[in-house]
């Protein structure tokens, strides 16, 4: 077969990469792009093959999360499946990662999409719209590593389009909003300028919101099944793994299944409920919880139709969830390094890597 018939730097194979690859020998380089039970699809230079993870592999992983996802870089044993399937001996350090509390479980992670550079954060404007499970998604996709973008999908079924973008404005701080719709040629034409060579968009959302519509408007023909919206004006679900597909010279995107459930393991609150934030900063207390504490300015904003109520109790839900409560933003964070760095000996290396990152962005 010949080599390189895979353009693997607009699979999103970077530098970076590459050079963690070097480090092992006899493996090659390849992305998964999909994942039934055991099985894996990964894609190399020489075309897509079946590949499963290895002995020593299970014997070493200690979480769920730690197995292949789909948007990992994997190495493997070979760059085609004519011999066999390949095996996956170890999973190269993820850019970015989307996760979520597994559905039903207190404890396992589930990893939703791994390298992302973009994450489509889709909800149809009908009825299916709905702002307390945007802020979650929010939360969580800040915390991925990957910018998070709202697409609002099926606005030719919404007919108060102008009080929804408000409302939508009104949480998604500092988070571009776009609004698409299928039924024409020019009506998702606004996600094209996030497509490019090397990068990966994932696309998340609820059933049935339209996101392999969208995918498949944008590769021109249809890969993905989709069914049209139901009687009480909602999407069937569709699809029903992960699935990373291919843009010609325009990178990659992942389609994902519908979310019933998005539990919150991690989430960034801080930019996600950045208006709390700069109104805590005018708070009497420094640890104020915005409940009963005199002079709180959270409070005072709900009380002045400045702030949704619903708003701050969604912050506190989220931080409940996600391990944070009783902790303001600046304790929020530093929890978050020590947890990051744990493994690195904590707070003084993490200070260390923070500086040498800073320097290189310098140069």
């Amino acid at each position: 077969m010949k080599l390189n018939t895979i353009d693997m730097n607009n699979l999103g194979l970077t530098e970076e990469f590459i050079q963690e690859a070097k480090s092992y020998k006899d493996l090659f380089i390849g992305r998964v792009t999909s994942q039934y039970k055991n099985l894996y699809k990964v894609m190399t230079e020489n075309g897509e093959m079946t590949a499963e993870v290895s002995g020593k592999f299970h014997y070493r992983v200690k979480d769920f999360s730690e197995y292949p996802a789909v948007g990992d870089f994997v190495m493997v044993d070979r760059t085609d499946d004519s011999q066999g399937n390949g095996i996956i001996h170890c999973t190269l350090a993820r850019r970015s990662v989307f996760v979520r509390k597994s559905a039903g479980s207190k404890e396992d992670i589930q990893v939703v999409a791994a390298n992302i550079d973009t994450v489509f954060i889709c909800m149809s404007l009908n009825n299916d719209f709905n702002l307390r499970r945007l802020e979650r998604y929010l939360a969580i996709a800040w915390d991925s590593g990957a910018i998070p973008v709202i697409v609002l999908t099926k606005s030719d079924l919404c007919k108060d389009l102008e009080t929804k973008l408000n409302e939508v404005a009104a949480i998604a701080l500092g988070v571009e909003v776009l609004v698409t719709t299928s039924t024409s040629d020019e009506g998702y034409q606004s996600l094209n300028r996030f497509l490019s060579n090397g990068k990966t968009i994932a696309f998340i959302g609820s059933s049935g919101v339209g996101k392999s519509t969208l995918i498949n408007c944008l590769l021109g023909q249809e890969v993905l099944d989709t069914n049209g919206i139901r009687n009480d004006d909602k999407g069937r679900h569709t699809t029903t793994r992960r699935e990373l597909i291919i843009l010609p010279n325009r990178g990659v995107v992942i389609d994902t299944p519908g979310m019933r459930e998005l539990g919150v393991i991690r989430a960034d609150l801080s930019k996600s409920f950045s208006d709390i934030d700069e109104l805590a900063a005018s708070c009497r207390f420094n640890d104020c919880t915005h409940k009963n504490e005199p002079n709180c300015a959270v409070q005072q904003a709900i009380k002045d139709g400045r702030l949704p109520a619903e708003r701050l109790e969604s912050y506190w839900k989220l931080k409940k969830e996600s391990k944070y409560e009783g902790l303001n933003s600046k304790m929020i964070e530093k929890e978050k390094i020590s947890e990051m760095f744990s493994g690195m000996g904590g707070m003084k290396n993490a200070r260390k890597y923070i500086k040498e990152q800073g320097r290189k962005k310098r140069r």
